[in-house]
């Protein structure tokens, strides 16, 4: 495993982190082309990428912040280096992109339809960031591709990572095959949440359990629950998409 790609002292450069970024700036570059297939001005699905990316994390440290405002007047520098992105974090995000895109007259499910490959590239790039540096660990294996950790006596692992990489690159090749085929406003936002969703969900068979205690008991994994909310998201879309048959762009 290779959780810094550089170590010197007290500078630490993360592979995570530095991952997680080339993959934010690939899922950008892409969007430029899923706006041009779709007719959209891909500047300004650009700027609106960048303002969701930006609102994500400024939301997110805010309510970070605000829910343990003691520990962050004591550790603010400590603090605001926690991974902060939540559920709640996310609601907010969505909402305030919304508006965003009400006020820069951006049709919501065209731009989701372009966002859609560009949002499981980035999963791909997150999921390869776990793997190298060696969270997200799998189920006790012996299959000839299980993951060894040290020590050497510790049982080989599902990849679950690899696994992930795997199913987002497939799902953004498939999205990106089906885009100039659209004929609705969003069924590829709906097929890529459906896709994820189930994904996700089938994944949590291979990932060792959620550790702490979950709404309805341990009925279902954490994961789990988020990937039924992506289904149910993907169906609700699929069934309120308009009727009328959207124009290929040339």
């Amino acid at each position: 495993m290779y959780p810094y790609l550089l170590h010197s002292g007290h500078l630490f450069l993360p592979t995570f982190g530095v991952l997680a970024a080339v993959g934010l700036m690939a899922a950008l570059t892409l969007s430029l082309r899923t706006a041009a297939t779709l007719g959209l001005n891909p500047e300004a699905l650009w700027n609106a990428g960048l303002f969701t990316l930006l609102a994500a994390f400024v939301l997110s440290r805010l309510l970070l912040v605000a829910t343990n405002l003691g520990n962050f007047l004591h550790y603010p520098i400590l603090l605001l280096m926690v991974p902060s992105l939540t559920a709640t974090g996310l609601l907010l995000t969505a909402l305030v992109t919304v508006i965003y895109l009400r006020i820069r007259h951006l049709p919501l499910l065209t731009t989701l339809d372009a966002w859609a490959a560009p949002a499981t590239l980035i999963w791909a790039f997150l999921a390869l960031g776990h793997f190298a540096e060696g969270s997200d660990p799998g189920l006790p294996t012996t299959l000839p591709w299980a993951l060894a950790i040290p020590p050497a006596t510790a049982p080989r692992l599902h990849p679950v990572p690899l696994y992930a990489v795997i199913a987002a690159a497939l799902i953004t090749l498939g999205l990106l095959r089906q885009l100039p085929r659209r004929h609705r406003p969003g069924t590829i936002a709906a097929v890529a949440l459906a896709a994820a969703g189930v994904a996700q969900f089938l994944l949590t068979f291979f990932r060792q359990p959620n550790p702490y205690p979950v709404p309805l008991g341990n009925l279902l994994d954490p994961i789990q629950w988020i990937s039924l909310g992506m289904i149910f998201f993907a169906a609700l879309i699929f069934v309120l998409r308009p009727r009328k048959q959207v124009p290929h762009a040339v």
